[in-house]
C-alpha cells in the first residue's frame, strides 16, 4: 500500500482544484441519495462550524499583543476573517474565544444526518445572513418545499421565518434569541405597567422603519383632577401631553 500524500501535496491539490467541481460532485451525490430514498428534505437543519486559519495568531501559546485586533490581518492568510466561537448556545454563555479563519455552513437532513449543501465563508460573516442563499441554492437542485427547518438561536431572524413560510411553504423551529431585550411588566392583556404600578392605556399605533408599534400612555394623561402617584418626571413637564409613555412593537410575522 502506498503511503498517504504529504500535507503539502494535499494542500496544493486543494488550492489548484476548482471548487465548482467539488460542489457539482456533492450535488450529484445528494441527488443520487435522494432518488434512492435515503435522504429527503422533510426535516432539515442548518448550523456552522469554525475553521481556524493556519496562523500563529490562533496559537494559544502566542502572547502577541492585539493578535485579535481587526486591523491585524494575518500575513499567512490574507483572506481569512476574525470571528468568535462560543462553547454553547445558552443566552448567558460567556465562554467564548476569538479566532482567525472561516465558517463552514452545512445544511443537513435531520433524519440521516447527511449533508445536503455546504457553504464556506470568512469567520466574520454572521450565520443568519447566508441562510436565504443556502436555501435558494439548495432548492435549485433539490426541492425543499414544505420542509421543517431547524436552527439554533443565532438564526432567530424574521426574514428567515418569512422565507421558509412564504417561499417554501414550510415551518421554522428556532429558539428565541433574547438579544438583551427588556422584559417590562405587563398585564395578561399585554398592557404595560407604569412605574406607579398602574395599567397604561393604548394611545394609537404608528409605523416606524417597516414595523408597527403600539403606543401606551399614562392612565391620567387626559384627567383634569388626577395626579401621578409616583410623581413621574414627565408629569409636571408643563406640557399638554403629560405622563410616561411606552412603545410595544407588534409582530407581523406568523
Amino acid at each position: 500500500m502506498k503511503p498517504l500524500p504529504s500535507y503539502w501535496t494535499f494542500d496544493r491539490f486543494i488550492r489548484n482544484l476548482d471548487n465548482a467541481l467539488l460542489k457539482k460532485l456533492m450535488q450529484s451525490q445528494v441527488l443520487k441519495l435522494s432518488k434512492m430514498g435515503i435522504i429527503d428534505t422533510s426535516f432539515i437543519a442548518l448550523d456552522s462550524t469554525p475553521i481556524s486559519a493556519n496562523t500563529k495568531q490562533n496559537n494559544p501559546k502566542s502572547f502577541a499583543k492585539n493578535k485579535f485586533a481587526k486591523g491585524n490581518q494575518p500575513k499567512s492568510d490574507e483572506d481569512c476573517g476574525l470571528g468568535v466561537h462560543t462553547a454553547s448556545n445558552q443566552h448567558n454563555e460567556r465562554n467564548f474565544e476569538y479566532y482567525w479563519g472561516y465558517k463552514n455552513h452545512i445544511l443537513v437532513d435531520c433524519i440521516t444526518g447527511l449533508p445536503i449543501f455546504e457553504m464556506t465563508t470568512t469567520a466574520d460573516v454572521a450565520d443568519s445572513t447566508v441562510v436565504l442563499d443556502i436555501l435558494s441554492q439548495t432548492n435549485d437542485f433539490l426541492s425543499i418545499e414544505e420542509c421543517t427547518f431547524f436552527a439554533d438561536k443565532g438564526y432567530d431572524v424574521k426574514a428567515i421565518y418569512n422565507a421558509v413560510k412564504d417561499i417554501y411553504h414550510g415551518e421554522c423551529f428556532i429558539p428565541i434569541n433574547k438579544r438583551n431585550t427588556k422584559n417590562p411588566k405587563k398585564l395578561s392583556t399585554g398592557h404595560p405597567i407604569c412605574e406607579a404600578g398602574l395599567a397604561m392605556h393604548k394611545d394609537g399605533k404608528f409605523s416606524d422603519n417597516g414595523r408597527t408599534r403600539q403606543k401606551y400612555c399614562c392612565p391620567f394623561k387626559r384627567s383634569k383632577s388626577g395626579c401621578c402617584p409616583c410623581n413621574h418626571k414627565n408629569w409636571n413637564n408643563g406640557k399638554k401631553t403629560r405622563g410616561c409613555t411606552k412603545y410595544v412593537t407588534l409582530p407581523d410575522d406568523y
